[in-house]
């Protein structure tokens, strides 16, 4: 229920004073002409009072639309705001999981190169072995002791052997006087270092018997 003004509660009453005064003083057919005023008065200011109540209404109702305006633009600016937030989070993200991915292509590039050129100097480098000492005497050294062993024994001398040395074994070709001989040379063969094996192609010269 709407609540009537002060002001417009006076104002009724100063009205109705000023009539009511006037009607004690008329006689009757100034009463009539009074309340006639009174009536005329009550009207105005219900009118007055009508317009005030809808003037206000109004000022209420366009205060509230101004209201529900701002606010909804202020909803729309905070929802704009929130939208350029998330999508510039998602940029932030994208790009980080750009340059890792990009990180992880350059370590990996930079492993195979390496293993590429690791790989180059093996094949560029030559293997060197290392040199035969102690039992495993290199084959050309053992060919010489076992000449030089046959070439020590007397009964050897008119014998025309050759030595050849394939990995420690020891193969003896040519001729011989004596089935003895041979015995002789595949003896003093095999008592040298390094030899592995002695095998005999000897054969008995019948000539020089």
């Amino acid at each position: 229920m709407k609540t009537i003004p002060t002001t417009h509660k006076i104002l009724v009453m100063t009205c109705l004073s000023a009539v009511i005064g006037l009607a004690g003083c008329q006689p009757e057919d100034a009463t009539e002409k009074a309340e006639k005023k009174i009536e005329a008065a009550s009207e105005l200011a219900d009118k007055t009072i009508d317009k005030s109540h809808k003037a206000a209404d109004n000022q209420i109702k366009g205060i509230e639309k101004s209201l529900d305006e701002n606010a909804e633009q202020a909803k729309d600016t905070i929802d704009q705001s929130t939208d350029n937030s998330k999508e510039m989070l998602e940029k932030s993200e994208d790009n980080v999981d750009n340059v890792s991915e990009q990180a992880e292509e350059k370590v990996e590039q930079i492993k195979d190169d390496a293993e590429k050129k690791l790989d180059d100097i093996k094949a560029a480098t030559p293997v060197v072995k290392p040199e035969v000492t102690g039992e495993n005497l290199d084959d050309s050294m053992i060919t010489l002791k076992v000449k030089t062993a046959i070439m020590g024994e007397a009964l050897l001398n008119a014998s025309h052997i050759n030595v050849d040395t394939v990995n420690g074994v020891v193969k003896l070709s040519g001729t011989v006087d004596s089935e003895k001989n041979i015995v002789i040379a595949t003896k003093a063969a095999n008592s040298q270092k390094g030899v592995s094996a002695v095998q005999s192609d000897l054969t008995v010269d019948i000539k020089n018997k």
